[in-house]
């Protein structure tokens, strides 16, 4: 379904909660969530990434028949609607399994599989794809943090490979924003190519994230610039999706970059 070698994903952010940091309660009806994702589709998205429970910084957790109230009825429409695939951005098994039932082919996991025991089983069952993302609790970390996130995210594949995730469908992230400082994400976005030793798919979510506020000091819907340069820089290090909520400026900066990096 993917072919990470020929050119560079976009996957959109469709949100349908009420206080997500950047678009919270801009989409959180049936109505508005799907003419967003139909104006994605023609923007040229790849994959669109659902989520119902905010990740923000300070966000209230969201019970699994909460999210699944939130998800499932948006997941059905999309299906006859839109013809792109789709990702659930999940870390509770239930929640993925009710979205996976529907066809979904992406679950994309905050906490790599480690939150709940049951998720990666639930992906393989399904044979399904999955988004593997390095986040922790605090952001101390013990040796050099590219390192750390290594050993981190190579537990987690093991997670996965050990309940039947087949090796071809598993993407990293590498959790900007997630477990890190200012400068701790700054640093990860230096060395980004240093995660492609894992030999697996890099996703990139750094979309009007709060690095780039406080680097430009401007407010969530303002960042564009910020995160075109990280998708363009991103992509310079061997990124192979990138996660945005600005479908279609990330999609021609990132043709450009694929038509000088990817030649």
């Amino acid at each position: 379904m993917f072919d990470y070698s020929k050119r560079t994903y976009i996957m959109g952010i469709l949100n349908v909660t009420p206080d997500s940091f950047s678009d919270g309660g801009d989409f959180n009806n049936i109505d508005k969530a799907i003419n967003h994702a139909k104006e994605m589709v023609k923007e040229g998205v790849d994959i669109i990434d659902l989520g119902g429970e905010s990740t923000r910084p300070g966000h209230k957790y969201v019970e699994a028949d909460e999210e699944i109230k939130r998800v499932i009825p948006v997941i059905k429409e999309l299906k006859k609607e839109v013809n792109v695939p789709i990702s659930v951005d999940t870390y509770k098994a239930k929640v993925a399994e009710e979205a996976l039932k529907l066809g979904v082919e992406m679950i994309n996991d905050i906490w790599g599989l480690k939150k709940d025991k049951d998720m990666a089983s639930t992906i393989s069952k399904y044979d399904a794809h999955v988004c593997i993302m390095h986040n922790q609790d605090g952001t101390h970390y013990d040796g050099d943090i590219i390192e750390e996130m290594k050993k981190s995210l190579l537990e987690s594949i093991e997670i996965g490979l050990n309940a039947g995730i087949k090796k071809e469908k598993i993407v990293l992230d590498p959790g900007i924003g997630f477990g890190k400082t200012v400068e701790q994400n700054l640093e990860v976005l230096k060395r980004l190519d240093e995660l492609n030793s894992l030999g697996y798919p890099i996703l990139l979510g750094t979309s009007r994230k709060s690095v780039i506020g406080h680097v430009l000091n401007v407010e969530p819907k303002e960042r564009l610039e910020g995160t075109i340069a990280t998708t363009v820089l991103g992509i310079r290090d061997g990124v192979s999706i990138v996660r945005v909520h600005d479908v279609k400026e990330n999609l021609m900066a990132a043709k450009m970059a694929d038509a000088i990096y990817r030649r």
